[in-house]
């Protein structure tokens, strides 16, 4: 088993031992160049869409007409939006989830923001796996990476990446990135990525979709509840996290 404070080797690494050094150079200039290509691409779409759509979104009335307006072609506008909040991670996923209840109600809300953020977090398991943790490391430090770093070789691994996947306010983007980096199966993964989203998709989704109807009473008290159940599913995280590392470290 490799050193746990090290990742995991997977086969570009393996491949990039049996090649010769001047190959060596080109990939490793190719990769960078795609890397530096992601954080240019990243930060534009950022600028000129992310922002725009969050202040958009924010305003759930007009999201709702302008969504109206589009018919099936305003769904798959959302998806690819709610695509595109996975795949850039600085881009809060909150507000979209409110949104799609005020605008398409909890029930067709929830499934469009769960097919969304699968779709997203395919793409991002299936890039990492592809450039590796220079790719993660563009959007996340390695000290953030460095926490979760007893998954990579727990026993128990599956099982507890269901767990926090699926308690609300755990850094779901973070997570999304970092399974790319171990060797859980993607099967296992598109199943915790489904399944682990729909608690806290769900509470947002019933909470936009009673702003939608003019509940404003039960909206309150959903958010208000999320929120509480948010800063405690945090708090266990962070816990986890401490519980894990600390053996880990004097391994």
């Amino acid at each position: 088993m490799s050193d746990s404070k090290n990742f995991p080797k997977n086969d570009a690494d393996v491949a990039e031992n049996e090649v010769s050094p001047a190959l060596r150079r080109k990939q490793r200039i190719l990769c960078a160049s795609a890397i530096a290509v992601a954080i240019i691409l990243s930060a534009l779409i950022f600028v000129f869409v992310g922002i725009p759509v969050i202040r958009f979104i924010s305003e759930p009335e007009k999201f709702r007409l302008w969504v109206e307006a589009r018919g099936f072609g305003g769904k798959l506008a959302f998806i690819g939006v709610v695509i595109l909040q996975v795949l850039i991670a600085v881009i809060p996923g909150e507000p979209f989830e409110i949104a799609a209840g005020y605008a398409f109600g909890a029930v067709e809300g929830t499934v469009l923001c769960i097919l969304a953020a699968c779709v997203g977090s395919v793409c991002v398991f299936l890039l990492v796996r592809k450039f590796g943790e220079k790719l993660v490391e563009v959007f996340f430090p390695r000290k953030k990476l460095n926490t979760l770093r007893f998954l990579k070789s727990s026993p128990r691994r599956d099982f507890l990446f269901l767990i926090i996947f699926t308690v609300p306010g755990t850094p779901k983007d973070l997570l999304s990135y970092f399974a790319g980096l171990t060797d859980i199966r993607f099967p296992v993964w598109l199943l915790i990525c489904s399944l682990g989203r729909i608690p806290s998709v769900i509470t947002s989704t019933i909470g936009g979709d009673a702003l939608g109807t003019q509940n404003y009473f039960f909206a309150v008290v959903v958010f208000v509840i999320t929120l509480a159940v948010s800063g405690l599913g945090l708090l266990v995280y962070n816990w986890i996290c401490s519980r894990r590392n600390r053996p880990s470290s004097g391994s």
